[in-house]
């Protein structure tokens, strides 16, 4: 269990670094584009959602060049779309855990997990329960994260903090704190169900406490924004501001994901 130090950076203090990365750097090359496409979750979390819609992620997915890193569905798509994808090295991910609200009981929660799992997901992302970390029940949210992830068993864990929920510096950090030591693979922005979403201010928090856990433990974690990253300049800003924190090491689709779903046609000049 990593004791983290006392966070002390302000908001004007995030957003100046920011700004210095955005005003210092250069135009996207084609491989900073080409590195950001293989590292997309193509992503379809509909109640519309069917098999036809499905099958079409998965050839979408498999179809670019290079590859995205995976796809993101519901648990009861995650077997055919396993099926379409062998072979193509696109990972299988699936929401699960009380997606996207998080209020059910950890045994449905539970359940829900190892059955995504059992139907062959590579990946999974929950998002914490917002609510009871709100009420101060912090231990609560760290114990269910752990409970995932021992559920998990091989699949990776992708905890997202919905942190246009949480709102202030204080509460992304030490939601970022609580996941990566409850054994969260990656921790991700948002859910892309509410607004704001992925923000570079709270990605620059995250960032530091990665970093911090690194330092502290010599483990890489993931960092995945998600919600609202449209455009390509979007994408280079959180891919600069990853390499700019955290090191060009970071930058592979092993530790670096974004979800934007629209953005992957435009990175390929089919839009």
């Amino acid at each position: 269990m990593v004791t983290f130090d006392t966070y002390r950076i302000t908001e004007p203090e995030i957003q100046d670094r920011i700004k210095k990365i955005q005003s210092s750097s250069k135009e996207g090359s084609v491989e900073d584009y080409k590195l950001i496409l293989s590292c997309l979750d193509l992503t379809t979390l509909e109640g519309s959602d069917n098999n036809e819609k499905i099958l079409s992620v998965c050839k979408k997915a498999a179809g670019f060049s290079p590859n995205v890193a995976a796809v993101c569905f519901y648990p009861p798509f995650v077997r055919l779309a396993k099926s379409e994808l062998q072979n193509s090295g696109v990972k299988v991910a699936s929401v699960a855990g009380g997606f996207p609200s998080g209020q059910t009981s950890l045994k449905i929660k539970l359940d829900e997990v190892k059955w995504a799992v059992e139907e062959g997901a590579d990946e999974i992302d929950m998002v914490i329960s917002r609510g009871k970390f709100l009420e101060g029940e912090y231990n609560v949210v760290f114990d269910e994260i752990a409970a995932i992830k021992e559920a998990c068993g091989s699949a990776h864990l992708k905890v997202i903090l919905e942190t246009g929920e949480l709102k202030t510096i204080a509460n992304i950090r030490r939601a970022s704190e609580i996941a990566l030591n409850a054994g969260g693979d990656f921790i991700k922005t948002s859910t892309g169900k509410i607004s704001p979403a992925a923000s570079p201010e709270a990605f620059v928090v995250m960032l530091d406490t990665i970093l911090e856990f690194y330092k502290k433990t010599g483990q890489k974690r993931g960092i995945k924004p998600a919600g609202g990253i449209s455009e390509p300049e979007q994408a280079l800003l959180y891919l600069n501001l990853l390499r700019t924190n955290l090191g060009n090491e970071w930058a592979t689709k092993d530790l670096f994901r974004i979800g934007a779903s629209r953005l992957a046609d435009k990175l390929t000049g089919r839009d």
